[in-house]
């Protein structure tokens, strides 16, 4: 495979023409297509060999699979980073959220945003070109996050494809009208409403207050929904009669969703039904499961995952993403999707003929619960991009790739290197 795109990204667009694709979940895989990318950075035409003007760019791919971007639907950019500075000696999820919140009462907007941008720079360089990043807002945090993230998105618009979830965050004895006082301020900023009701004191309450700003604003809900073991006190049936109630069918996500693999198989299949009914979307997240939940088993520690492979198999519309990286909740991650969905594999006991599932969910599935209408690759849409030297998708989640290409809006992104790196790239030009 060519490496003539491996530019870093930036200057002015050109029409580019990415000749001898094979198009990653396309029937006839070993079909060879060209793909026009015009100056606009969107797909101006698919074919086969394509006829252009003397002012495009050429580029022979040679069979390379050419894939959409990989879409991370559920960070959290805010805490991305901080693992240093926050120490978790519990490893459990109630130690994560109060060393963050320590962290958080002092950490200024430059901190959030360096932090962030160094992420998002590492998963672009990965192939993620579009993020869903929870932000909290609480009296500890305050707007610092979603104010610096307000303004990453922006400025990233151009390569990266940035949505913000307002996560009113609920601690114990915090306010809960601190949360309701200044909800409608945070999701004027984002582009979703999001929220822990487990940990809520009031978590009725705090639904509603949820719900009703969603409502008011025209957002969509994205939850962190019972993210536990305990089977005694699931919120499903809450969070559906409110679904109901303001009209968020289609409209309602929900992270985690732990607490499904503790339930017996009738409760849960009534639950997954209602899903179903609801048009309710479920997104896992493996990394952090793994690391935060059955830490107080002494026998036969739980994976701590939802329920995914009955999940997906049953056809409710299930990702999976990253979650938290480098931080008291996850202490490892790279921004690598592929990763994540090999994790999604593994721990969520899907089968080695679903390695294609696993990519859906980094992909399509999640692309939908964004709603990215110009996601994918066909005309029309953002030339957001991932060229690989693999056979086909399988193969693509299952080793990886030894060579990989970004393209986003249309343009090359290279990997971050440093001083140290590039010398010792220089060498090659040595005789």
């Amino acid at each position: 495979m060519h490496t003539v795109l491996g530019t870093r990204h930036g200057g002015a667009r050109r029409a580019l023409l990415l000749r001898g694709c094979r198009i990653a979940g396309e029937a006839a895989a070993a079909d060879e297509r060209d793909i026009l990318v015009g100056e606009d950075g969107r797909i101006a035409s698919i074919g086969h060999r394509l006829e252009v003007g003397p002012d495009v760019i050429g580029v022979d791919l040679r069979g390379a699979l050419v894939s959409p971007g990989f879409v991370d639907v559920h960070q959290h950019l805010d805490k991305t980073g901080v693992l240093k500075f926050t120490p978790n000696p519990s490893g459990t999820l109630q130690g994560a959220r109060e060393a963050f919140a320590r962290y958080a009462r002092q950490a200024p907007e430059d901190d959030v945003t360096r932090r962030a941008a160094r992420t998002m720079e590492r998963c672009l360089a990965r192939g993620t070109t579009a993020i869903r990043s929870h932000i909290n807002v609480d009296k500890d945090a305050g707007f610092n996050g979603i104010n610096a993230l307000a303004r990453l998105r922006s400025e990233w618009a151009d390569r990266l494809t940035l949505q913000l979830v307002a996560f009113m965050t609920p601690h114990p004895n915090q306010d809960i009208e601190w949360l309701e006082k200044n909800i409608d301020a945070a999701v004027e900023q984002a582009d979703a409403v999001g929220g822990t009701p487990a940990v809520a004191e009031d978590p009725m309450r705090y639904l509603d207050i949820l719900f009703a700003a969603a409502e008011r604003h025209g957002r969509p809900i994205d939850l962190h929904l019972d993210e536990h073991l305990s089977p005694e006190r699931p919120l499903f049936d809450a969070v559906f009669e409110r679904v109901r109630r303001f009209g968020l069918q289609g409209r309602t996500v929900l992270g985690h969703a732990s607490v499904l693999s503790a339930l017996p198989r009738k409760e849960f299949e009534r639950i997954r039904d209602q899903m179903i009914d609801l048009d309710i979307a479920v997104v896992t997240l493996p990394a952090a499961n793994l690391y935060l939940q059955g830490r107080s088993h002494d026998m036969l520690p739980p994976r701590g995952l939802t329920r995914v492979a009955e999940l997906i198999r049953a056809g409710v519309a299930i990702a999976t993403a990253s979650d938290n990286i480098q931080d008291p909740f996850v202490p490892t991650g790279s921004g690598d999707m592929l990763e994540i969905a090999r994790w999604t594999l593994l721990a969520g006991h899907l089968r080695g003929d679903e390695l294609a599932t696993a990519y859906d969910m980094i992909t399509a599935i999640p692309a939908r619960m964004m709603n990215l209408t110009d996601y994918g690759i066909r005309e029309g849409t953002w030339a957001d991009l991932v060229v690989t030297d693999c056979e086909d998708v399988s193969a693509l989640v299952g080793g990886g790739p030894d060579c990989i290409q970004v393209l986003a809006k249309g343009r090359p992104v290279a990997a971050p290197a440093s001083p140290a790196v590039e010398a010792i790239r220089a060498l090659e030009d040595v005789p």
